[in-house]
C-alpha cells in the first residue's frame, strides 16, 4: 500500500517541491527562493518595526506572565497559553533532528546563522500574531477563529484588495489543511514511532507500528475533541515539562563537558565567517543555518497566528509581543542547546560523509557522555512530536472550517480523519507525501507574506497605538 501511495503521489510531489524549493546559484551556493523570501521578512519586519524583537523582549516576558490580563478580554485562552500551543507546534522532532544535519552539512558556523535567523524570525512572528488577533472573528457559539486566512481576506479588503485577499486566503487555508496532515500528523507519528521501536527493541512493534500509531491517535483525539481550551490546557503544562526535561538534559551534558565549552563557541564563531570545506564558504554555512531555523520555527508560515488569535486579549500589539517569544524559545534556546551538545561531545567534520540521521547523530552525542540518557532523549522526542500533532490538529481544523465552515459535524469529521492519518503515518514509508505536505506547508509563506508587506503598515500603526504601555512597562 505505501509502495502505491508513493508511485501515486511522486510526480505531484516533486513537481511541488521543484517549485517551492526552487534554488538559484548564488556566489557558489545552491540557495532555496523560498528561504530568502522567509528571511527577507525577518529583515524587513526587524527594520521597519525598529527593532522590536530586541526592545519588546523584557515586556514581551511580561505579558507571556499575565501581568497586563483583563479577565473580561474577548478569547478562548490565556495568553501564556496560547504561546504554549503555538510553541508546541514548533517545537519537534527538526529540534532535535535538524540542528544535527545543519552541523553535519554546514559545520558548527550553521550554529551562529541559525541563532541569526531565529532572532530575525520574532519580528515576522510579532507582526502576524498581531494581524491574527486584530481580524480574527467570533463564531456563532462564541469561539474565535483566525489566522493568515482570516487577516488576508479581511485585511487586504480594508485596502481595497478584496478579491486578492479571498483568493490569498482561500489558498492559504486549502494548502494548510493538506500540508498539516503530512507535516504535523504522518511525519512526527512516523518518527515517533521510530523512536519507541528504537528505545524498547521490541520485534512485535517493529512488526505492528500501527500499534504504537494507535496509541499515539488515542492520546491525540482525547485532547483534540475538546477544541483549543483542551489543547491549550494541554500544551500549557506539556510545553515547559518537556523543554525543560531537554534542556536540563543537555545543560547536563553541556556541564560534565564544561572544558570543551569555550573551544566549542570559539568553533561556532570561526566557523560563521570562515567556514572550511563548507560548499558556498561564508554565504554556504549562512543558507544551511537560515534554511534549518525557517524549518524549525516556521516565521514567516503564519500557522503560530492561528493559535494566537484565540488569546484573551483586547490588544491585538500585546499578542503581537507574546508571539515574538517562540522563534527565541524554539531556535535560540532549545536549538543552541542542541548544537553544544553535539559540538561539545562528538562532532567531527567526518561524520557528514557517514550517512548519519540527525536524530542518529543527536542520540549518539547524548549516549557519548551518559549512555543511559538516550531514554530522556527518546521521551522529549515523543513529547514533542505529540504537542506537535495537536497544535497543528488545530491549525488544520481552523483552515478547514475557513472553507467548509463551523459545524460540530465538520469539526468531528475533520479530526477523526486527522487522527487516522496519525496511525497511517505510523506504518508506512512517508515518502512522496512528507515531500508534498512539506511543499504546501512551506509555500504559504508566498502568500503569507505577501500580505504581511502588504498591511505593514497596519502593523506599525497599532504598535504606535500600544507605544504607551510597552514605555510604561520599561519604566515600571
Amino acid at each position: 500500500m505505501d509502495r502505491l501511495i508513493d508511485d501515486a503521489m511522486r510526480p505531484l510531489a516533486d513537481a511541488a517541491s521543484a517549485f517551492v524549493f526552487y534554488s538559484v546559484p548564488l556566489f557558489g551556493a545552491d540557495v532555496p527562493l523560498i528561504v530568502l523570501w522567509l528571511v527577507a521578512g525577518g529583515v524587513f519586519f526587524t527594520g521597519y518595526l525598529r527593532f522590536v524583537n530586541v526592545r519588546g523582549f523584557v515586556h514581551a516576558i511580561r505579558v507571556a506572565a499575565g501581568r497586563y490580563r483583563t479577565a473580561d478580554d474577548a478569547g478562548d485562552v490565556s495568553q501564556f497559553q496560547a504561546l504554549t500551543t503555538a510553541v508546541s507546534g514548533t517545537v519537534g522532532i527538526g529540534n532535535i533532528a535538524g540542528v544535527a544535519v545543519a552541523i553535519s552539512i554546514g559545520g558548527p558556523g550553521a550554529t551562529f546563522w541559525l541563532i541569526v535567523s531565529g532572532l530575525l524570525g520574532m519580528s515576522t512572528k510579532f507582526a502576524e500574531c498581531t494581524l491574527g488577533v486584530l481580524y480574527r472573528r467570533t463564531n456563532a457559539d462564541g469561539s474565535v477563529s483566525g489566522g493568515p486566512m482570516h487577516y488576508l481576506e479581511r485585511g487586504l479588503a480594508d485596502r481595497g484588495l478584496r478579491r486578492l485577499g479571498r483568493g490569498l486566503g482561500a489558498f492559504y487555508a486549502a494548502s494548510m489543511v493538506v500540508g498539516c496532515l503530512g507535516i504535523g500528523s504522518m511525519f512526527q507519528s512516523n518518527q515517533a514511532t521510530a523512536i519507541v521501536v528504537d528505545v524498547t527493541g521490541s520485534e512485535l512493534l517493529a512488526e505492528n507500528a500501527w500499534l504504537v500509531g494507535t496509541a499515539l491517535a488515542l492520546f491525540v483525539g482525547l485532547v483534540i475533541v475538546g477544541g483549543i481550551r483542551s489543547i491549550a490546557n494541554t500544551t500549557a503544562r506539556l510545553v515547559p515539562a518537556m523543554a525543560l526535561l531537554y534542556v536540563v538534559s543537555a545543560l547536563v551534558i553541556i556541564g560534565l563537558n564544561a572544558e570543551r565549552v569555550p573551544g566549542a563557541f570559539v568553533a561556532i564563531w570561526n566557523g560563521a565567517f570562515a567556514p572550511q570545506g563548507v560548499a558556498g564558504g561564508l554565504l554556504g554555512v549562512m543558507v544551511i543555518g537560515f534554511r534549518r531555523a525557517v524549518f524549525s520555527n516556521e516565521a514567516g508560515l503564519g500557522s503560530a497566528a492561528i493559535a494566537h488569535a484565540a488569546a484573551r486579549t483586547a490588544k491585538p500589539v500585546s499578542e503581537g509581543f507574546v508571539g515574538l517569544l517562540e522563534p527565541f524559545i524554539d531556535t535560540v534556546v532549545i536549538c543552541t542547546m542542541t548544537a553544544l551538545v553535539i559540538i561539545t561531545t562528538i562532532y567531527d567534520p567526518i561524520l557528514a560523509n557517514q550517512d548519519v540521521s540527525g536524530v542518529e547523530l543527536t542520540a549518539r552525542a547524548f549516549a557519548s557522555t551518559l549512555p543511559f540518557s538516550s531514554v530522556p532523549l527518546a521521551i522529549a522526542a515523543v513529547l514533542f512530536a505529540f504537542s506537535t500533532m495537536i497544535a497543528w490538529a488545530y491549525y488544520g481544523l481552523k483552515a478547514f472550517t475557513y472553507l467548509a465552515g463551523e459545524g460540530r459535524i465538520r469539526d468531528l469529521g475533520f479530526k477523526a480523519f486527522y487522527c487516522l492519518s496519525v496511525v497511517v503515518g505510523s506504518s508506512i514509508t512517508l515518502g512522496a507525501l512528507v515531500d508534498l505536505s512539506d511543499a504546501l506547508i512551506f509555500i504559504v509563506a508566498i502568500p503569507n507574506l505577501m500580505g504581511l508587506y502588504l498591511m505593514a503598515p497596519v502593523v506599525k500603526r497599532e504598535l504606535e497605538r500600544y507605544r504607551p504601555e510597552l514605555t510604561q512597562s520599561k519604566g515600571s
